[in-house]
């Protein structure tokens, strides 16, 4: 598994989301915002919307916020952002990628540049890495919500491709065309899932020791932390047991 990945689990257990949830907050509403000034404010007309809000709902967003994002997008609020992919390496040549959506291009560059810089690392032009992901659905169910072999069998009358499932999660991947159509199937047969979207999905991982990803942790931080960065992904690869230790209160 992707150390990305496990570090998401294990930061999830400490109760770091609690910790910045206003700043999650944040960031779905401008998701939310952006999606219905693009598309409409009507959800069931408006695919990427609908998807936002159901995230939205996922990290126990109130309505009363995803109701305040919709209605900033008509008011002619969230008109200049902008979406944006920048590309680099961390340490050790981990490829990463950092999805922004931004209105100020200049102050997100010049940030996610410097990100990079105190962590060893370094930015690249647009394309650089992304020949390392592929860009698929991903569509994320709580443990609860059945089996492994359940949800197996469920996914694959959806039409996915791959599922991942844990002690906390089911993670069920799809080709990029196909989020939509195996998202709704799944909803029909499984309920509303916690998460539907699209990532960038590592071909190969990188493994990299506890000094290199004590490093990687840092950078996906302060990349996280960034009010601008939406998503990050990477392919560096840690075992268990180095990155529980490393992030051990």
């Amino acid at each position: 598994m992707a150390g990305h990945s496990q570090f998401k689990n294990i930061m999830h257990r400490k109760g770091r989301q609690d910790a910045v949830r206003s700043k999650i907050f944040s960031k779905l509403s401008k998701e939310i915002t952006v999606a219905a000034k693009m598309g409409g404010p009507d959800i069931n007309a408006n695919p990427r919307l609908r998807l936002a809000v159901q995230n939205a709902k996922a990290q126990s967003m109130p309505k009363d916020n995803i109701q305040r994002a919709i209605n900033k997008s008509q008011a002619g609020e969230g008109d200049n952002y902008e979406e944006l992919r920048y590309e680099g390496y961390g340490p050790a040549g981990v490829a990463v990628i950092v999805e922004i959506l931004t209105d100020n291009r200049n102050r997100s560059a010049s940030n996610v540049r410097s990100y990079f810089s105190k962590c060893g690392g370094s930015m690249g032009e647009t394309g650089s890495v992304a020949f390392m992901f592929d860009r698929v659905g991903e569509i994320v169910y709580p443990a609860a919500a059945g089996s492994a072999d359940a949800i197996l069998e469920a996914a694959i009358e959806a039409g996915a491709e791959d599922v991942q499932s844990d002690e906390t999660s089911h993670v069920v991947t799809c080709a990029f065309e196909d989020l939509g159509d195996v998202s709704k199937a799944l909803e029909a047969s499984l309920g509303e899932a916690e998460t539907v979207k699209t990532i960038w999905k590592p071909q190969t991982l990188t493994p990299v020791d506890a000094d290199k990803a004590q490093t990687m942790l840092k950078l996906i931080g302060l990349l996280e932390d960034d009010d601008d960065v939406q998503n990050v992904y990477s392919n560096f690869d840690v075992d268990e047991e180095t990155l529980a230790s490393l992030t051990a209160a």
